[in-house]
């Protein structure tokens, strides 16, 4: 396997941490970090044997507006230097990628130095013929974003994990977001050898692009911290609340990684509700005790799946209509779903020495005033 040298710059920001991780993935792949514990000057050193440049470092909050120059155009400029250096000496002609920003087409101190450092590198490619890939990209989002600093998501992750207030001037303004991990992926693409993605500017794009209201955004995110309480999820499986939903747990501490669900007692067993979904059910869980029968109802539309985890249970179901039975020994030594039926009245009994524990999922979630469960011994 060929061993690649990757230079990333800014290695320790938010991008840089992030893609450090996915590259020690591989085997394949040697990465050399500059931090700003580096100077400038050894740029040329460092981009000895290097196969592709990862451009991340920039100042984008600095105390002083000159640094907007020193870090993001001067900074590309000697990297830009470096680079011509190996290509006039070596004939090596290695590849930059350039996390630029959208603010790059704005006329203000940040986004004049960051179209600096984009002429920069666009000057390199066609004095020698180096691979540029710059990236506009719009707001990043993901775990590790520092917060309380650039980014909305970061800061209301973090503080709504720790019942801090946050703070909304406009709940109407629209963000075009990116999620950390599709960035990631889109520079891995680059460095085995993907062509470039372009938009109607020339700039590298990233998708796919989310776009929501700083509201929607602070909605979605007190969503998920209230459905530890609420038990009902939002729908986090794709799209921008996957995206957002991992990056808001990212941002949990220590002492929140576990949570306890209300759990119900009597002289049968335990029962706890886990997780209930908009429309897609709910998941829960009940043990019985030896000798113990749980159910014996039917219902008209409902539908559930039972597994049994642990101990041996015996299923029983009747035919509401035709008195037709059925019976069904089924244990924790295999995972075997038993499905209700509608129109079937039916039970579960431990017939095992041992405490039984069997989960359940229903395809709604439990409506007190139309429960659709109808007592009728098996």
């Amino acid at each position: 396997m060929e061993q690649r040298k990757i230079l990333i710059t800014g290695a320790n920001g938010f991008v840089g941490q992030n893609l450090q991780l996915h590259l020690a993935e591989r085997k394949d792949v040697e990465v050399v970090c500059f931090t700003r514990d580096h100077a400038v000057a050894a740029l040329p050193a460092m981009l000895q044997g290097v196969d592709f440049v990862f451009h991340l470092a920039g100042i984008n909050r600095p105390q002083d507006p000159a640094e907007f120059v020193t870090g993001n155009a001067d900074l590309t400029r000697a990297l830009c230097d470096a680079v011509a250096g190996v290509a006039a000496t070596t004939g090596r002609k290695v590849p930059v990628v350039y996390t630029s920003s959208t603010q790059a087409a704005r006329d203000n101190p940040y986004g004049q130095s960051k179209r600096a450092a984009e002429d920069a590198l666009l000057a390199l490619q066609r004095a020698h013929g180096v691979p540029v890939h710059v990236f506009r990209l719009p707001n990043v989002f993901g775990k590790w974003c520092r917060p309380n600093y650039n980014s909305a998501v970061a800061t209301f992750c973090h503080n709504l994990a720790r019942d801090l207030p946050i703070q909304i001037n406009d709940p109407a303004a629209p963000v075009t977001l990116v999620y950390v991990d599709d960035v990631i992926d889109r520079f891995v693409q680059l460095i085995d050898g993907a062509d470039a993605a372009l938009d109607a500017e020339g700039f590298a794009t990233v998708t796919p692009q989310y776009t929501a209201t700083v509201g929607q955004l602070a909605q979605h995110i007190q969503g998920f911290k209230d459905s530890r309480s609420t038990l009902t999820t939002e729908r986090v499986g794709t799209g921008l609340l996957r995206a957002l939903y991992a990056t808001y747990v990212s941002y949990l501490p220590v002492e929140s990684f576990a949570y306890a669900v209300p759990m119900y007692g009597d002289p049968r067993g335990v029962f706890a509700e886990m997780l209930k979904t908009p429309d897609c059910g709910q998941f829960s869980y009940f043990t019985a005790h030896p000798g113990i029968t749980r159910g014996g109802h039917y219902h008209h539309s409902k539908t559930e799946k039972f597994l049994v985890i642990k101990g041996q249970a015996r299923f029983k179901f009747r035919h509401m209509q035709t008195g037709q039975v059925h019976e069904l020994l089924t244990s924790g030594d295999k995972a075997e779903i038993v499905e209700t039926v509608p129109g079937w009245t039916h039970d579960i009994t431990n017939i095992g020495q041992d405490e039984m524990v069997v989960m359940l999922w229903a395809n709604e979630v439990f409506d007190r005033q139309r429960p659709d469960t109808f007592a009728c011994p098996v």
